[in-house]
């Protein structure tokens, strides 16, 4: 049989969306989902480069300030097609079509990241988070038509998407001076909608495929950070007296992302998916890993710039691009994935007790290498400390 002829026969015209088994042993994300993580990082590649333009120029209270506004945007829309998928994805045609406008959306939001840094202007994001939900509000309603027992949960769904988008749209036309508050409120709201649906019946979605899928979007925003490394290093090889601060940067901007990954990947998160009440806690506050890890990213960048001569900011205010997303990053990280494993008392302390260290370093001649060293160190420690006695 023919590679087309396999793939017309894997992929049928229409099928009824049935729920998929959350017990389905081997469940792995799609290439479909891969293809819409790929789109997800353009959007995050904007905001980050956006962020870094905007620490770089001395404009700290408003670029933190966009980037967790247009960070929540992306990731919301990520995590509602992700948590969707892992309980309806049926793979048909229509399935493809709808998820291809949801992408379309995504690309438009992240067109839109520039001017809503520069000029406050939310209309592309707004309008791409439209076309995005839109094709969610379809895959529930079509969720709610072929599966009985889940209908009351995806109505709500739907509903629920449909009025806070419609809050969002007229968001677009208050002041510039009310849209910071009402944004806190509306995505309060937002956040609302899952724990309301849920309580009508818990969707099928898959303990070990989330879990698969919020690692495949880490490994996305620590791309910002190996970005970062790699242009310390170019530039490092350009100049003709290369600072030395460059080298430091590049180096400690490895052992960053290593060790990040490292601390990330160590322990399984998929055994405590038990419940909503577990896994929203858990899926939600993945929101301040995802901002943190892409964030030091634009760190990086930023003390790039500081080495050439090219930031006009402070020192320390360069090293805290670097070392305040870290911190937030392994406090998080210790609150949704070391936590709850009950580790010993001695596991425990390490990352609260790192994100201190981390925080102080800001104030040292080599914030970013030292930061590398700590979190370097919290891995070996952490390996050290939960290796089996003899």
């Amino acid at each position: 049989m023919s590679q087309q002829n396999t793939t017309a026969a894997r992929t049928p015209w229409l099928r009824p969306m049935t729920a998929r088994d959350p017990a389905e042993p081997h469940r792995a994300a799609t290439p479909l989902e891969l293809l819409f993580d790929l789109c997800f990082v353009v959007a995050v590649a904007q905001v980050g480069a956006q962020l870094h333009h905007a620490l770089s120029g001395d404009h700290a209270s408003t670029g933190v300030a966009s980037y967790v506004m247009v960070f929540f945007a992306i990731w919301w829309a990520w995590m509602g097609f992700t948590w969707f998928a892992s309980a309806y994805d049926i793979d048909d045609v229509p399935y493809r079509l709808t998820t291809f406008v949801q992408i379309t959306g995504i690309l438009i939001l992240a067109a839109g990241v520039p001017r809503a840094f520069t000029a406050h202007d939310f209309t592309l994001p707004v309008t791409g988070y439209i076309i995005m939900r839109t094709g969610l509000v379809s895959q529930w309603l079509r969720a709610a038509h072929s599966h009985p027992q889940g209908r009351a949960t995806a109505l709500r769904y739907a509903l629920g998407i449909i009025a806070i988008q419609c809050a969002w749209t007229g968001w677009l036309f208050l002041p510039h001076s009310w849209q910071a508050a009402t944004f806190a409120v509306l995505g309060l709201l937002d956040l609302c909608v899952p724990i309301w649906s849920e309580a009508a019946g818990r969707t099928p979605w898959h303990p070990h495929h989330i879990a698969e899928r919020y690692s495949l979007f880490t490994l996305i925003v620590l791309g910002e950070s190996v970005l970062a490394a790699t242009l310390a290093v170019q530039q490092a090889i350009d100049l003709r007296e290369t600072p030395l601060a460059l080298f430091s940067v590049a180096g400690g901007g490895l052992l960053i992302v290593f060790s990040i990954w490292w601390l990330y990947f160590a322990k399984p998160a998929a055994q405590f998916l038990t419940s909503n009440r577990a896994s929203i806690p858990w899926g939600y506050g993945h929101y301040l890993i995802f901002a943190s890890a892409a964030a030091v990213g634009a760190g990086l960048a930023v003390n790039i710039d500081y080495a050439t001569h090219h930031a006009h900011i402070s020192h320390a205010a360069a090293g805290a691009t670097v070392t305040v997303p870290v911190a937030v990053f392994l406090l998080v990280l210790y609150v949704l994935h070391i936590r709850p494993h009950h580790v010993p008392l001695a596991h425990n302390l390490l990352s609260p007790g790192a994100a201190a260290l981390v925080l102080a370093v800001t104030f040292t001649a080599i914030p970013v290498l030292a930061t590398g060293l700590v979190l370097a160190a919290l891995g070996a420690a952490s390996v050290v400390v939960s290796r089996p006695a003899a």
